[in-house]
């Protein structure tokens, strides 16, 4: 059996690097005393597969972990329903994860890493709103966004344009005003710092929430597990 569990990262956690969330569900698997199956070999590890890293200090609405389960516990029975697993690693989790949904997948699924084709994004940037607009403006008129990374060990040069799929101006916040991202992670992940950095390099972030991760899938962009309905993809942004 495998499960899918989509879950919430948000407060003083957001702190917690990636490496640091995988040990605490290690952890909490373990509390719930879940039949969790193990690799083979001599230093066995619990089957577990994260979606796309979140960025340390970033929260998010929109963290993946899939969770292979033994098919009977270590007693003969079966292992428990999605609706059990949502609540007992909610009751183990610390304070500012929160377990969202559960749904089972087939165990032969793809892996989440490799099926997101975009991320959603919310940005608060210390900025007025006008501020805002032409920062927008500029980006999606601009023909190339120049970014220095490293490959292998050795700065490389990279157009992230094509990645900059939608960029809007939400509204005001107390921090200043609230930017909404669709970013590709193909060929490789544009994180929120990295556009920033390119376009606006003087107004730092104060928030960034990731909202969606998203698959395409026959024509038409789905989350992996559908909280957000097809024909309303931004409806969890709007209310947020």
């Amino acid at each position: 059996m495998k499960v899918r569990v989509r879950f919430a990262k948000q407060g003083k956690i957001r702190f917690t690097s990636h490496r640091d969330v995988a040990r605490i569900f290690e952890r909490a698997l373990r509390r719930a005393q879940l039949p969790v199956r193990y690799t083979e070999g001599f230093s066995p590890r619990p089957k577990l597969a994260f979606g796309l890293a979140l960025p340390t200090g970033y929260e998010s609405d929109a963290e993946y972990l899939d969770i292979e389960l033994e098919d009977l516990g270590s007693a003969g029975e079966p292992p428990a329903s999605p609706d059990d697993l949502h609540t007992r690693l909610d009751a183990v989790l610390p304070e500012g994860i929160r377990v969202l949904a559960v749904v089972e997948v087939d165990r032969d699924s793809d892996a989440i890493q490799e099926a997101i084709s975009s991320c959603s994004w919310h940005i608060d940037l210390a900025v007025d709103a006008a501020t805002a607009a032409a920062l927008v403006e500029t980006t999606m008129a601009a023909e190339r966004i120049i970014v220095e990374r490293e490959r292998k060990g050795r700065p490389s040069m990279d157009d992230i344009r094509p990645q900059v799929l939608a960029l809007d101006v939400v509204g005001a916040v107390p921090s200043g005003t609230r930017l909404l991202a669709e970013l590709g992670t193909k060929p490789r992940t544009l994180r929120p710092a990295e556009l920033l950095t390119a376009v606006a390099p003087s107004a730092p972030p104060a928030r960034v929430r990731r909202l969606h991760q998203w698959i395409e899938h026959d024509g038409g962009r789905h989350e992996p597990i559908g909280l957000a309905a097809p024909s309303a993809p931004h409806a969890l942004e709007r209310a947020s």
